[in-house]
């Protein structure tokens, strides 16, 4: 059978699929809708991750590397939309199933978000199943946001999907196509003209070596608070407040951990929430100082708002790392 994934394997699969070794169902205790959509889809990175699958039955797929070993799990949602429905296979499937109500929001506290401007509002109004996801797994969140530094999305998608295809492991279960990212020792022994043929210069390269090389002091700060997390990344050369906070959104469901460094973010905020188009980070911050606490969700609905300015300058340009 071709490994290629099309949404005709992936029914097909799904009809032919093995019994999977373990089984879970949960649903919020408070009864609040559910949007596996919006909960999961920020652990995706980019339409091709061979991590993470969306197929047209409703279905989310995600592989991890847990303290167990690789995984995979399938997600849906239950008929009355209010909970969801897991299977998982591989060694690391427990694992998977013990923190799957984590990583579909059960530790966040929607309720404890207060809107104070209308387009919020109007946001969660829309969007009542966004919950924050929690992982527990640092450095499958750490690695990818480290390859999208100072980088357009496409560039640090492609180096990502490249290097986990080349250097991870086929995940376990029914899906072909899926991928497992590669161990640390892994990581660590990828050759430089690898990272150079994925497009990944030697100043992210040379991070990411670093992380892997105390690979399991990063997945200590799983157990942390986003802050204390958030200070251990950063004493790595090459980690910034940029990196850690796009890490703990993910590891930690991190509902205060704002991006600040970023290209379109200040701009999209001040937007949003005062005309302004040019604000930079210390104007979002001040902007966002309603929201103390809560300030992240508060970004991921003004993002959901589809409130953006119209661009008005160049993407940033493609690095071609082979002319450096």
């Amino acid at each position: 059978m071709s490994g290629r994934f099309t949404p005709r394997t992936a029914a097909r699969t799904a009809a032919e699929a093995p019994a999977a070794q373990a089984t879970r169902a949960w649903a919020p205790r408070t009864g609040t809708p559910l949007d596996l959509a919006l909960v999961l889809t920020p652990l995706r990175r980019g339409p091709a991750d061979p991590t993470y699958r969306a197929t047209p039955d409703g279905a989310h797929w995600r592989t991890g590397r847990t303290p167990q070993g690789p995984g995979t799990l399938r997600i849906r949602a239950t008929a009355d939309r209010a909970g969801a429905e897991a299977e998982a296979w591989g060694p690391g499937a427990g694992w998977l199933l013990d923190r799957l109500p984590a990583l579909l929001g059960a530790e966040d506290d929607p309720a404890a978000f207060v809107p104070r401007h209308r387009i919020v509002a109007l946001a969660r109004h829309r969007n009542p199943g966004l919950r924050l996801t929690r992982t527990g797994l640092v450095l499958e969140s750490l690695i990818p946001t480290v390859l999208e530094q100072k980088v357009t999305a496409d560039e640090a998608y492609r180096a990502w999907r490249l290097l986990v295809r080349k250097y991870g492991e086929p995940a376990p279960g029914p899906t072909p196509g899926l991928f497992v990212v590669p161990e640390p020792r892994t990581w660590a022994l990828i050759p430089s003209w690898e990272w150079h043929r994925a497009g990944v210069d030697d100043k992210r390269a040379a991070t990411i070596l670093r992380a892997v090389r105390v690979a399991r002091r990063m997945e200590e700060t799983a157990a942390l608070t986003p802050e204390q997390a958030r200070a251990r990344l950063e004493l790595i050369p090459g980690i910034g407040p940029w990196t850690s906070a796009e890490t703990v959104q993910r590891s930690h469901g991190a509902p205060d951990a704002v991006t600040v460094g970023d290209l379109h973010i200040p701009g999209i905020v001040g937007h949003a929430l005062a005309g302004d188009r040019d604000a930079d980070d210390a104007a979002m911050l001040e902007l966002l100082a309603p929201y103390a606490g809560q300030r992240h969700r508060a970004v991921r609905l003004i993002l959901l708002s589809g409130r953006v300015p119209a661009r008005r300058t160049p993407k940033m340009p493609r690095t071609d790392i082979g002319r450096l």
